[in-house]
């Protein structure tokens, strides 16, 4: 696994993978609570173990985890206002990435893939990855390409089934809930203490948005729904669809 590591590796070994053509996977995640039950870096600890394994399938190479990430919002994340959650203003996300991606192309690596795992990046990710196209094209650099997604986008409605037979409260209140704790539960186990978990109904929330926000409209667990049914073995099982699905969509995607 160490292999597929850019930090891990020596500068020539690095230049030549690259100048093989492996693409590069950047897990773009977040600091940001995620209950009393568990650690605040799952945003990055999960996007980060999904691309070691999917690069080692396609022959790729895992950039350093961009650690940070924009604010958390209160019906995604529970809320900025939560003791912890570190963020970013959306411009600095688009600019990391926009550097980042400018300094892989001047190594020389043509394919890059950004693989999110802080629902709240999405749209400064997007945004960094057009500016660095566009100033990669101001240095006559025309065939670099990008690929975004979030790793939840290929957890399928099978496996939904499967872990919460027909219960599932939805993804817009999944934060700190049965997925993301599943998976820690599988990857990292040092970092979840079942024993905490708040055991409460699913957030509701109103159709719109207020700023400031209510911070008595976050559950006051963080979590937007309970962990309670979150099993390693569920972990085990959300890891393999997603790494099998991000690997196969790879394998066509550039072309």
């Amino acid at each position: 696994m160490n292999q597929v590591r850019i930090a891990e590796l020596a500068w020539p070994v690095y230049a030549e993978r690259v100048g093989s053509g492996a693409p590069v996977l950047i897990p773009v995640g977040a600091l940001e609570q995620h209950g009393p039950h568990m650690s605040m870096n799952p945003d990055v600890l999960l996007p980060t173990a999904i691309a070691e394994r999917v690069a080692a399938d396609i022959g790729g190479l895992v950039a350093p985890a961009i650690a940070y990430g924009y604010k958390s919002q209160q019906k995604s994340g529970g809320g900025n206002h939560m003791p912890g959650t570190t963020s970013l203003d959306g411009s600095t996300v688009t600019s990391i990435i926009r550097d980042v991606l400018r300094e892989l192309a001047r190594h020389g690596v043509r394919k890059a893939v950004l693989i999110n795992g802080h629902y709240e990046n999405s749209a400064f990710i997007t945004e960094g990855v057009d500016l660095a196209l566009r100033e990669l094209r101001w240095d006559g650099i025309v065939d670099f390409r990008c690929i975004i997604l979030s790793y939840w986008d290929f957890i399928d409605q099978a496996t939904i089934d499967a872990i919460y037979q027909g219960d599932f409260p939805g993804w817009a209140v999944e934060h700190g809930g049965v997925l993301e704790t599943s998976l820690m539960l599988h990857l990292h186990p040092d970092l979840v203490d079942m024993s905490l978990v708040h055991d409460h109904p699913p957030a509701v929330f109103p159709p719109y948005d207020v700023f400031p926000i209510k911070p008595e409209w976050t559950p006051a667990s963080g979590c937007l729904s309970s962990a309670k049914r979150a099993r390693a073995e569920h972990g085990e099982l959300i890891l393999r669809v997603c790494v099998q699905g991000i690997s196969g969509a790879l394998q066509t995607a550039f072309d």
